[in-house]
Parts: structure tokens; sequence; C-alpha cells
């Protein structure tokens, strides 16, 4: 196993993000469809919080309640704006730092997801999924 790889060739391209304007019913929503766990929260491209799965579990019944069932969710929602819940400065790394530096920082921060940027823009995300799965390459 190479340690010296960029990146850039685990990370996931195909960004789910959302805006400071969206609300939390969209991103429960995007989370339960893509099954996913982190979302960037983006003004124009530019990375500007992180909201977890977690996020929206610390204010609501969001696993409590089948999906059918949207009232509870709904006005607890209604009572924080994604910025209220998402996390703001944001670690960040580029798309040529190593898999093992990024590895490095998700062990020692306890971060389960990090964005990656190039020119302050948003290019990518890498999750503790993303190196689990490179790392089951090699055994």
């Amino acid at each position: 196993m190479r340690r010296d790889v960029p990146v850039s060739e685990i990370m996931t391209k195909d960004i789910i993000a959302l805006s400071r304007g969206d609300d939390l019913e969209r991103a429960e929503m995007l989370f339960k469809r893509h099954k996913i766990r982190h979302i960037p929260v983006v003004s124009e491209e530019v990375i500007i919080g992180m909201l977890s799965y977690s996020d929206l579990l610390r204010i609501s019944f969001a696993d409590a309640v089948d999906e059918s069932e949207t009232e509870v969710d709904t006005l607890v929602y209604n009572m924080f704006s994604i910025e209220q819940v998402m996390v703001k400065n944001v670690t960040t790394v580029t798309a040529d730092t190593t898999i093992k530096e990024v590895a490095k920082i998700l062990a020692k921060e306890e971060f389960h997801a990090l964005p990656v940027i190039e020119n302050d823009y948003l290019v990518g995300i890498v999750t503790t999924t993303d190196l689990i799965n490179y790392m089951l390459r090699f055994i």
C-alpha cells in the first residue's frame, strides 16, 4: 500500500451539498435517500459548514418515527436553520493531500468526513468509509 497516494483517488466527487437557504427537512431527505451521513453546506460552491446525520438526531426524532410520519420532525426542524445546526470552521483538505495525512486528521480530530477543496471551492468529500474501502483493497 502506497502512503503518498493523493486523496483525490478515493474521494467522492459526485457531491451532494446543501446551501444555507435549505431547510432541515431537505437535509433529512437527502441523508435518507442517498444513505449518507455527512453533507457539506456551501455558498456558491465555497464550503461554509458541514452537517452530519448525527447533528439532526441531536435535535429531532429522525430515527424514532417511520419514514411516512413527518409531523414531529417538521415541528422541530422549523425551529432551527441549517446554519444553527451545522458545524462551522470546518477542517478541509486539498485533492493532493495524501491518504495517510487524511487518515491522521480523521483519527486525531475524531471526524468522520472532510471536505476536499481546491482554490476555496468544494471538489469532493472523503469519509472514513472511503479510507476503509481503500485499505480493504490491500488485505
